[in-house]
């Protein structure tokens, strides 16, 4: 039995965080999904960073060009829960000596693809030598102060919502490591679904120019964590009366036994966004991006994360993916 490693990625950061000179006035707390400075007349400069390593990152069968557009997808996903537009976006590339012109073609196709799908380009970047194939994204852009969607702003009695439905990358990462009895056409989904993400960049920049929403987080480390993570940003707790599961996949996992709560809650590699709103708000908001789903809503309960599913409780614990952590 592997034993879990106490020092996780989270625990790493806060050690990390905790030795930092604090920024004065700075307008966004370390944890956020990006990090933000005034740049003046009401505007942040706002910036991310995200690092992809091969061994860790990469699941069987996934090619470079997909990686590596995969690794760009990863930081405009965190930029869109904020509603924020790339501008640009610089790339730093660890490579093992033994590679081929081929090799790095196809790493550079899969991040322009990604950079111009999503209107912004890759303008920079370093290259260095490592034993894995390492991909440190960063991209940044402007947005104005009051239309940035923060973490921390979530209100009792808002509606939580999802931007569409979650367990295809779940099943698909389950049907890459092991062989399982799946139609051909659920098979390709899933795994294109773990391929080739789709981040909710139009979502974001529609929810934040509108203000239609308190608040808002990307779900590319699961359901549940991000829940969790926007509890204790926002000091609330919520109840959860839905799951959002795609309906093939709700079908396939019913026939086959396979954990829903599981699939949908704890999965990782969704790119969906996870927001609260004023239920008031919700007709408005649902006309603009139809593919919302409702599932919850935000409770006075401080860190309390309760599913509620045909008059039963259960607590939703606070797991999703983590690096330096056998937790998945």
């Amino acid at each position: 039995m592997l034993k879990k490693n106490k020092l996780t990625e989270r625990k790493i950061i806060d050690i990390i965080v905790n030795l930092q000179d604090k920024m004065k006035n700075n307008p966004l707390p370390f944890g956020d999904d990006v990090a933000a400075i005034r740049i003046g007349k009401g505007q942040l400069a706002v910036m991310k960073c995200d690092m992809l390593v091969a061994k860790t990152d990469i699941p069987k069968g996934m090619n470079l060009w997909q990686t590596s557009r995969k690794a760009v997808i990863s930081v405009i996903s965190d930029l869109a829960a904020k509603g924020v537009q790339p501008m640009g976006i610089l790339i730093s590339l660890g490579m093992p000596r033994k590679i081929s012109e081929n090799y790095v073609r196809q790493i550079g196709r899969g991040m322009n693809a990604a950079a111009r799908e999503y209107g912004t380009h890759v303008i920079g970047g370093d290259t260095n030598e490592s034993t894995d194939l390492t991909i440190d994204v960063s991209a940044f852009g402007i947005c104005k102060e009051r239309e940035l969607i923060r973490r921390d702003t979530a209100k009792v009695g808002d509606i939580v919502m999802v931007t569409g439905a979650f367990g295809l990358p779940a099943l698909g990462l389950k049907i890459i490591k092991k062989k399982m009895e799946i139609s051909k056409k659920l098979k390709e989904k899933a795994i294109k679904a773990v391929f080739m993400p789709k981040a909710r960049l139009s979502e974001g920049l529609t929810l934040a120019k509108n203000h239609l929403i308190n608040s808002s987080i990307d779900s590319s480390d699961g359901l549940a964590w991000s829940l969790y993570e926007l509890s204790k940003s926002s000091n609330i707790g919520f109840q959860i009366n839905r799951i959002p599961i795609h309906r093939e996949v709700r079908e396939f996992a019913i026939k086959n036994d396979l954990d829903l709560i599981d699939l949908a809650f704890y999965g990782g590699e969704e790119y969906e966004l996870v927001i609260t709103q004023k239920p008031t708000l919700y007709k408005k908001t649902k006309k603009k991006i139809r593919t919302l789903i409702p599932i919850g809503h935000v409770t006075e309960n401080s860190g309390k994360i309760i599913l509620k599913l045909k008059n039963k409780y259960r607590d939703l614990e606070p797991r999703g993916f983590e690096h330096h952590s056998n937790n998945v």
